[in-house]
């Protein structure tokens, strides 16, 4: 049986995400559709207003093994859970690995946080394997602890797969995937 994988993207619907100045503006529009009789110049700003109010963010697809596990790393130090979550194979235990960084991330102090965006990506190995699959050894300048992910080819798309963490003697444990716990930097 083939299994067919789908990616999923996590691009919001237009107008989930409204800020307050945009539904007020949303009202004005509903006031000034049954009481204004300039309503077409009134509609045309108010739908410039609410497109520009749109906050969805777009993110460039990996070029190559290399590019998604360099993104996927960089996203994962600045704490952008939602460009990490594009360069990553959404399987359940992917999943599970992310939510985990996620709570152990927002748990760390500011100035921790800070070291991490400020930190470097040090490239240990990175071993193409096949034609789609690759690994990338890793470390970063505030942290030396080494870590190995995999990046597979999936539909033509480079995505990183978490679990080489779990597979790997030499990686760190599974609660420290990225952002180890520290005791004294934990509020």
């Amino acid at each position: 049986m083939k299994q067919v994988l789908h990616r999923q993207t996590h691009s919001k619907p237009p107008f989930e995400t409204v800020t307050p100045a945009c539904g007020i503006i949303c009202g004005l529009f509903i006031f000034a559709n049954k009481y204004i009789k300039v309503k077409k110049i009134l509609v045309a700003v108010i739908a410039i207003v609410l497109f520009a109010c749109n906050s969805t963010r777009t993110f460039k697809k990996a070029e190559d093994a290399q590019d998604a596990g360099r993104e996927f790393i960089r996203a994962s130090l600045d704490g952008d859970q939602e460009k990490a979550e594009f360069y990553l194979w959404q399987d359940s235990t992917n999943r599970v690995l992310m939510h985990k960084w996620e709570v152990d991330y927002r748990r760390l102090d500011e100035s921790t946080k800070s070291q991490y965006k400020s930190a470097d990506i040090l490239v240990i190995n990175f071993n193409p394997v096949n034609d789609s699959t690759a690994t990338y050894t890793f470390s970063n300048s505030y942290k030396k602890d080494t870590t190995t992910i995999k990046i597979v080819r999936i539909n033509g798309e480079w995505l990183v797969d978490l679990k080489e963490i779990l597979n790997s003697k030499d990686s760190m444990r599974p609660d420290e995937i990225f952002v180890p716990k520290d005791s004294t930097n934990i509020k």
